[in-house]
C-alpha cells in the first residue's frame, strides 16, 4: 500500500487528502497544499482510490466508505480537484482516456435515448423539490452584481430567460424551436412574453409527460408543442431556435450534424441561441464518474470545437458570451434544497442515490468554481445583417424598455 500511495502521489502537483482511519492509521494522498482531511470508514477504499482516482473517489464516497472530517464536501472536492488538474499523466494515458470518452459519445438515436432516459427519467418529485418554481433544470443567470440583496435562484432564473429572449430578438409570433425542453419552462417563458409559437422537442418520457400537462393546465395547448423526438428528425422552418443545456449530451461525433440542423431549420432572417456548459481549457476527455453515473454519453466542449464545428455548416457567430460562476450559485442552491428534502429522498431511493447526488451537485460546483468549467453562450445567424448593430439591444434603453414592458403585462 505504501509503495504504491507514494508513486500515485508523485503524480500530483498541488493538493493533498489527508485519510484518518478508526484505528488510528493515516495515510496522505499527494505532497503539497492545499489539504484536506477524511474520516475513513473503509480502509480497503483507498487502494480502490489509488488505482483509479477519477472514478473510484465518487465510488466509495457513495458506498459511504469515508466522510469529510468536518462535515464539508465542497472543501474536500476543491482539494481533489486541484488534485486532479495538476495530475501528471503521460501522453498515452490522455490520448487513451480521450479515445474512450469519444467513442463512449457515438450517440446514434438509440444510445441517446437512452442515455437522456438514464438522467431524465428520474422520478419528477426529486427535481421539483430542488429546482427553481417554474422548473428549469440549467444555469441561472445572478445579474444582481453591486446590489445589496442578493436574487433568489426563481429570480435568477426568469433573467436567465429575459436575456436568452432578447438574444433571439423575438417578434410577436415568432416560430421557435426548443431543442432539449426540458419540462417546457422556457417554452412556456417565451409563448406567453413574447407570443410565440413553440415547438419543444425531447427524448425523455417523464418531461415530455409534464410539459404536456403543464401546457394544459397553463391554457398553451394550441400555442406551444411538444414532441418526443429526436433533433435529427425534426422538419421545418422556424423564426428562432434555441438550445439550453442539451448540447452537452450531443457528443463530439455529431457536432457538426447538430449545427448542420440548425442551419437548415432556421429561416434565413432567424436567430439561434445555443446555451452549453463549455470548458475554458483545451479540448480533453470527460469524468468517468460522471460519464458512469450521471451523464453518459456526455461531453463538455472547448470553444474551439463548437466553432470548428459550427463554421463549416454556413451560420454566423454574432456574440458569444462566457458565464463564469452562475452556475456555482445555481448548484450551490440546488443542493441546498435537496438536503433540505435529503430524508424523504433516501427512504425513497436509498442513501447510496442521495449520496451519488449530492457527490454530483457538489463536485459540479466545485468545478465550476475552481475547475474549468463556464457557461457558453452563440448566438448564430445565417443573415449577416439580422441584428442591430451594437449589443445595445441586450443591455441598453431598449432591452430595459421591453422587460419593464413586460413586467407591467404579466406581472
Amino acid at each position: 500500500m505504501e509503495t504504491l500511495l507514494n508513486r500515485v502521489s508523485r503524480k500530483f502537483g498541488q493538493g493533498s487528502l489527508e485519510f484518518q482511519a478508526a484505528d488510528g492509521r493515516v495515510w496522505t494522498l499527494g505532497q503539497h497544499e492545499p489539504r484536506a482531511v477524511l474520516r475513513l470508514h473503509d480502509p480497503s477504499a483507498l487502494g480502490k482510490i489509488l488505482l483509479n482516482p477519477e472514478l473510484r473517489f465518487g465510488e466509495t464516497y457513495m458506498d459511504g466508505a469515508w466522510e469529510p472530517a468536518d462535515g464539508d464536501l465542497l472543501r474536500v472536492l476543491e482539494v481533489a480537484l486541484r488534485m486532479i488538474g495538476s495530475m501528471n499523466t503521460s501522453r498515452f494515458e490522455r490520448l487513451l482516456g480521450n479515445t474512450v470518452a469519444w467513442l463512449g459519445e457515438l450517440n446514434n438515436p438509440l444510445r441517446s435515448r437512452s442515455n437522456v432516459h438514464h438522467h431524465y427519467d428520474l422520478d419528477y418529485a426529486l427535481y421539483s423539490t430542488f429546482l427553481d418554481q417554474e422548473m428549469f433544470y440549467s444555469c441561472a443567470y445572478f445579474n444582481d452584481e453591486g446590489r445589496e440583496e442578493s436574487m433568489n435562484l426563481e429570480a435568477a432564473q426568469q433573467a436567465k430567460c429575459a436575456h436568452i429572449a432578447a438574444k433571439l430578438d423575438l417578434k410577436p409570433g415568432a416560430r421557435v424551436l426548443d431543442i432539449g425542453c426540458g419540462w417546457g419552462s422556457l417554452a412556456f417563458y417565451l409563448a406567453q412574453r413574447f407570443d410565440a409559437q413553440v415547438t419543444g422537442i425531447t427524448l425523455s418520457e417523464e418531461q415530455i409527460k409534464v410539459a404536456r400537462q403543464r401546457a394544459q393546465q397553463r391554457g398553451l395547448s394550441k400555442q406551444v408543442e411538444f414532441r418526443l423526438e429526436d433533433y435529427r428528425d425534426t422538419r421545418g422552418e422556424f423564426d428562432a431556435i434555441v438550445s439550453v443545456g442539451m448540447f452537452e449530451h450531443v457528443g463530439r461525433p455529431q457536432y457538426r450534424n447538430f449545427f448542420q440542423q440548425v442551419h437548415d431549420l432556421l429561416t434565413p432572417d432567424g436567430t439561434a441561441l445555443l446555451h452549453t456548459i463549455g470548458r475554458t481549457s483545451p479540448p480533453g476527455g470527460s469524468s468517468p464518474w460522471i460519464r458512469k453515473y450521471i451523464f453518459p454519453g456526455g461531453y463538455i466542449p472547448a470553444a474551439s470545437e463548437v466553432m470548428a464545428a459550427m463554421e463549416p455548416n454556413g451560420l454566423i457567430l454574432t456574440d458569444f458570451e462566457v458565464w463564469r460562476l452562475h452556475y456555482a450559485r445555481t448548484l450551490a442552491e440546488w443542493n441546498r434544497r435537496f438536503q433540505a428534502n435529503r430524508s424523504s429522498f433516501a427512504e425513497k431511493l436509498g442513501e447510496r442515490f442521495c449520496r451519488m447526488w449530492e457527490f454530483y451537485l457538489v463536485s459540479c460546483e466545485a468545478s465550476f468554481r475552481w475547475g474549468d468549467l463556464v457557461v457558453f453562450h452563440a448566438q448564430m445567424e445565417r443573415n449577416l445583417t439580422r441584428l442591430p448593430l451594437t449589443r445595445d439591444y441586450l443591455y441598453g434603453a431598449d432591452r430595459r424598455r421591453k422587460t419593464v414592458t413586460s413586467i407591467r403585462k404579466h406581472g
